[in-house]
């Protein structure tokens, strides 16, 4: 992405309008009128503004997510690629007070595996099998997605410049080591309120939550700002993901075949 690519006023355009949702807290219309459906680099692009706003008003980068990482998703959006977006330090829903987070507008949430880099992912051979050895740990984690465009109405281009529909998210306590299990061989079980919503499995997140990540440290690196240790990733969504309202009482859990291997609670509080 250039410089230019990032002035044009779609661009700039595109990032008002996401901007104002984010400070009046209501829902704007999708923003493909302006830079199309399905536009990588104007999409990216726009991300890239409204990451640097971000960072300009105090915000710190703690880590990237990865989305559209199930097949039935990218055939509904009409896409054949998963897409990346920014955390920040605020979105951390475990260790930030609720007034000092990002306002949620449409929230929904979903259960899937993080990882927490122990070493950069710089290099030409960044495949599964290297981005496994410079993961410190894994984590159970819950992903509190949101959007800024009005009845979730998105494409392509809309959620990659919305920054990936991030919201918050919360990590859980277990410190997993990738020398105990394998990521794609995990299974996925979400409750609300005690009643299941969503299941999945490792292998559904791009077939291996590490193929993902190997997927976004190359696309990172590309784009001139690889992964770094002490950064972490969320891999993707395992299972579908469900509506979230206040008051809401989420628990998931991981296990492989041999037991458990860790859970993670979160509870949506009324903001004001």
């Amino acid at each position: 992405m250039t410089t230019i690519t990032s002035e044009l006023p779609a661009v700039l355009a595109a990032a008002e309008r996401l901007a104002t949702a984010t400070q009046l807290g209501v829902p704007v219309a999708a923003v493909r009128d302006l830079i199309g459906a399905d536009d990588v680099d104007l999409a990216y692009a726009v991300q890239s503004r409204g990451t640097r706003r971000r960072i300009d008003e105090g915000a710190r980068v703690v880590g990237h997510k990865i989305g559209l990482t199930s097949t039935a998703v990218q055939r509904q959006l009409g896409v054949d690629q998963p897409d990346f977006g920014v955390l920040f330090h605020d979105m951390d829903a475990g260790t930030t007070p609720l007034a000092q987070r990002p306002r949620l507008l449409q929230p929904k949430i979903e259960a899937e595996l993080a990882f927490v880099l122990g070493a950069d992912l710089t290099g030409d051979d960044l495949d599964p099998i290297s981005v496994r050895g410079a993961i410190d740990y894994a984590a159970p984690a819950l992903e509190i997605v949101d959007s800024r465009i009005a009845g979730w109405d998105i494409t392509f281009g809309d959620t990659v410049a919305d920054n990936a529909s991030s919201g918050w998210f919360v990590l859980g306590e277990q410190r997993l080591s990738l020398d105990d299990f394998e990521p794609r061989e995990i299974t996925m079980a979400m409750r609300i309120d005690g009643e299941i919503v969503s299941r999945g499995k490792g292998a559904d997140c791009l077939g291996d939550p590490l193929l993902a990540l190997a997927w976004l440290a190359r696309t990172a690196q590309a784009l001139g700002d690889p992964l770094r240790a002490g950064e972490i990733v969320l891999s993707g969504a395992l299972g579908p993901m469900a509506p979230l309202v206040p008051g809401a009482r989420v628990h998931a859990e991981l296990t492989q075949r041999s037991g458990p291997l860790g859970t993670v609670d979160f509870t949506l509080e009324e903001q004001r």
